[in-house]
């Protein structure tokens, strides 16, 4: 089931609502982090109701392991709606323990003097999306969710081969590309999908997870098309089992559309 069928599947008008994601949706023994990610913005967009407010930022706790093919639920709350901003909150619960918890900011555009252009410029703008260049899902070796989406590496390694870099460059996209989709939810679960950078450091397989996460984006989003996004990420630091790692992720003609941190647990002892 790709991406956009899987969210016509799923009932997100309930509060709270109530579903599974399938197994080809894993991440080891958890949902893919995007996914669940998404799953609860699209559930704050139902009860936001309001097309006017654009989703400014977005964070998310990794609580507990969200099994695959199990019931979970999802709640959403409006904390508060003021006359700009509204901020909301979701969890997501399986077998009455906290799974994930999300917290949203939504805006109103308005006219500003302040007129602050991205400087940023992405490398991999010149470089060829070539096909040898993008991972082939291996059943056993890549988490299951990878055969949904296409990866092309630009500069960097994979995962535990003993790289002496912490840069991880790269074009992203579902397999599938969504015809009906906001943009937001699509970059949300796309950002997602790369390994953490410091993993490329390890010599032999070693687990790691998301701890936290937090993303920005820089509204008016200017996106072509859902297909191809840009990927640059960087671990500034890592010790006593934890790293932090920033990112951007560009539209194919280079706009910044977003800036991502997570902090990432590795088990490498």
């Amino acid at each position: 089931m790709d991406f956009e069928t899987f969210f016509s599947s799923f009932e997100l008008n309930a509060q709270p609502c109530t579903g599974s994601v399938p197994i080809t949706w894993s991440q080891g023994r958890t949902v893919f982090g995007g996914l669940s990610a998404a799953l609860m913005l699209k559930h704050m967009y139902v009860q936001l109701n309001d097309q006017d407010r654009k989703l400014l930022s977005y964070s998310c706790n990794f609580v507990a392991p969200l099994i695959a093919a199990q019931p979970f639920s999802i709640s959403t709350h409006i904390l508060r709606n003021g006359k700009n901003v509204t901020q909301i909150e979701s969890r997501i619960e399986q077998n009455g323990a906290i799974c994930l918890v999300s917290l949203a900011c939504f805006g109103t555009q308005r006219i500003s003097k302040v007129q602050v252009s991205s400087s940023c410029q992405p490398s991999i703008l010149t470089q060829q999306i070539q096909p040898q260049q993008t991972i082939h899902y291996i059943e056993g070796v890549f988490p299951a969710f990878i055969q949904h989406v296409d990866l092309n590496i630009q500069s960097g390694a994979l995962p535990f081969s003993g790289a002496d870099s912490t840069e991880l460059h790269g074009w992203m996209r579902f397999k599938q590309p969504p015809q009906n989709m906001c943009p937001e939810l699509y970059i949300l679960a796309l950002a997602d999908a790369w390994p953490p950078t410091l993993l490329q450091l390890c010599d032999n397989p070693s687990p790691a997870s998301s701890v936290s996460w937090y993303i920005e984006f820089l509204q008016p989003l200017k996106i072509e098309e859902l297909n191809w996004l840009g990927y640059e990420a960087i671990t500034h630091m890592a010790n006593n089992g934890y790293g932090i790692e920033d990112a951007k992720i560009f539209s194919r003609t280079g706009e910044l559309l977003a800036l991502s941190r997570q902090t990432v647990a590795v088990f490498d002892s």
